[in-house]
């Protein structure tokens, strides 16, 4: 990016950068963590549409493939760094940033400029001004970058953009291509935890969540060839998508993993397995009638025959849970067991 084609007020760009782009943790993923683990005692869902798969995709290489739930180590923000810095920006800062981001064919500058832009996101003036300024588009267009560490950064961005109900009806249109990006990405690695968080954002709300019907197959088969990061964050979205009545007769129809009920165990980690008795329970709260259940039946390896059939097994695997030394894990148990 020549310096010649940048006004004299804008000089300081990457000094401004610099400064702010260190910036960790944000007020508002902890707001919209907070939304989600109220939400979480109900939970929400979609339907699971059959999705086009390439050969050796994540949906394609399950068979065979044990179930994982080691715990990921957290990550912390960077120290000596004053996070709320990025909400003293300017109007024109963020115009400058935006500009700047556009033109930017450096990929460790275009991490910086996301970075600042994703802090300052975390402010609802900035939220509002970014989405006034057109800057949505511009970021999002950073999703397809070639370089990993840049889809991170406009994933993480949007994220936190995504806490403001204008800029999700624009943040909507984006989904199949988070996607296809989780669908795409290697297994267990930042590109998709990330992506998950844009998308449990989007799922809070029932405004949305018919768009992600297309995921839940998706989802499903994470919880089952994934790290407890990932797992933890995939049934995060699976629990918003549950809490939707709407969505309970798409979701029931999609193919599962068998593996899946391997979850259901004393020793699978306790974040992943409350949230996943969570989903469970929401299940358990939808009455087919008996012909659709029966239409149910005839389908294959679909939810509804693993999880809420009679001739099931999820009820002995839930039945030791029902003593686990978690009061939050109890609870949820008796729900399913119920």
């Amino acid at each position: 990016m020549a310096e010649s084609s940048i006004s004299p007020r804008f000089v300081n760009m990457k000094a401004l950068i610099g400064i702010l782009a260190g910036a960790g943790a944000s007020y508002g993923l902890y707001k919209l963590v907070s939304v989600s683990l109220r939400k979480s005692t109900t939970g929400a869902l979609s339907e699971s549409s059959e999705m086009s798969l390439q050969r050796g995709s994540l949906l394609t290489r399950l068979s065979g493939l044990d179930v994982v739930c080691a715990p990921r180590p957290a990550v912390r923000p960077s120290k000596g760094v004053d996070a709320a810095a990025s909400g003293d920006l300017e109007p024109q800062h963020l115009k400058m940033l935006l500009s700047c981001l556009q033109t930017s064919n450096d990929h460790e500058e275009r991490c910086r400029i996301l970075l600042t832009l994703g802090n300052a996101s975390a402010f609802t003036v900035n939220q509002n001004l970014i989405r006034e300024y057109e800057g949505i588009p511009t970021i999002a267009g950073f999703i397809s970058d070639a370089a990993p560490e840049v889809r991170v950064q406009t994933l993480n961005t949007l994220n936190n953009l995504c806490m403001n109900i204008q800029n999700q009806e624009q943040l909507k249109v984006y989904i199949p291509k988070v996607l296809e990006l989780i669908e795409t990405s290697p297994v267990n690695s930042e590109l998709q935890l990330s992506a998950l968080r844009l998308l449990t954002n989007l799922s809070v709300t029932d405004n949305h969540q018919h768009l992600l019907k297309d995921s839940v197959k998706l989802l499903l088969s994470l919880l089952v060839v994934s790290n407890e990061a990932l797992q933890v964050q995939a049934l995060k979205v699976l629990v918003n998508l549950s809490s939707n009545p709407d969505m309970m007769d798409d979701i029931v129809q999609v193919q599962a993993p068998a593996s899946l009920l391997l979850l259901f165990d004393p020793r699978t980690v306790p974040a992943v397995l409350v949230r996943l008795l969570t989903f469970a329970g929401n299940l358990k709260a939808w009455r087919p009638s008996a012909q659709v259940a029966d239409e149910l039946r005839r389908k294959p390896d679909c939810l509804f025959r693993l999880m809420l059939d009679e001739s099931c097994g999820l009820h002995n695997r839930v039945l030791p849970l029902l003593s686990h030394p978690e009061e939050a894990i109890r609870l949820q148990a008796v729900r399913v067991f119920a």
